[in-house]
């Protein structure tokens, strides 16, 4: 399983393509086709790009804990499973291309951030992304709630 660490600044293109960092491209090692998995974030006005594998296996739990007999199941997988996209880094340059409506529900127009979140990637609009970490007391605060 990949391990993404650290966090990246790229800049949209006017075709809307955005460099995958290369940090993150060697975390995945040397297959010839990178398959990710872009999806919208439930809580957060971010993107949650994971491998393909990474996202099968998700995906795989929350199926087996629904029931598709269930009408508010139903439409939880309905929701769960749209505002997705797979895509490749092209192999010259690395580049990703994100659908727009997906860019736009985050409200990223120029410069995003590439967030490193161990299992996952977030990706955030810049000037988003400060707004989100939780600091000082606040964390220590959640730290003790969250972990006891």
């Amino acid at each position: 399983m990949a391990s993404f660490i650290n966090d990246y600044m790229a800049k949209i293109d006017d075709k809307g393509r955005l460099v995958f960092p290369s940090a993150f491209k060697s975390a995945l090692g040397s297959k010839e086709t990178i398959r990710l998995v872009i999806k919208k974030d439930i809580f957060e006005p971010c993107l949650e790009i994971l491998t393909y594998e990474q996202w099968e296996k998700e995906t795989e739990s929350i199926k087996a804990r629904l029931n598709f007999f269930n009408k508010e199941h139903s439409l939880f997988w309905r929701s769960y499973m749209s505002d997705t996209a797979i895509v490749e880094p092209d192999a010259k340059f690395g580049r990703i291309s994100i659908p727009k409506v997906l860019l736009d529900s985050i409200g990223a127009d120029r410069e995003v951030v590439f967030a490193g979140k161990y299992f996952k990637i977030e990706l955030w609009a810049k000037e988003n992304y400060n707004s989100s970490i939780v600091r000082g007391e606040e964390y220590k605060s959640l730290a003790e709630k969250v972990l006891g």
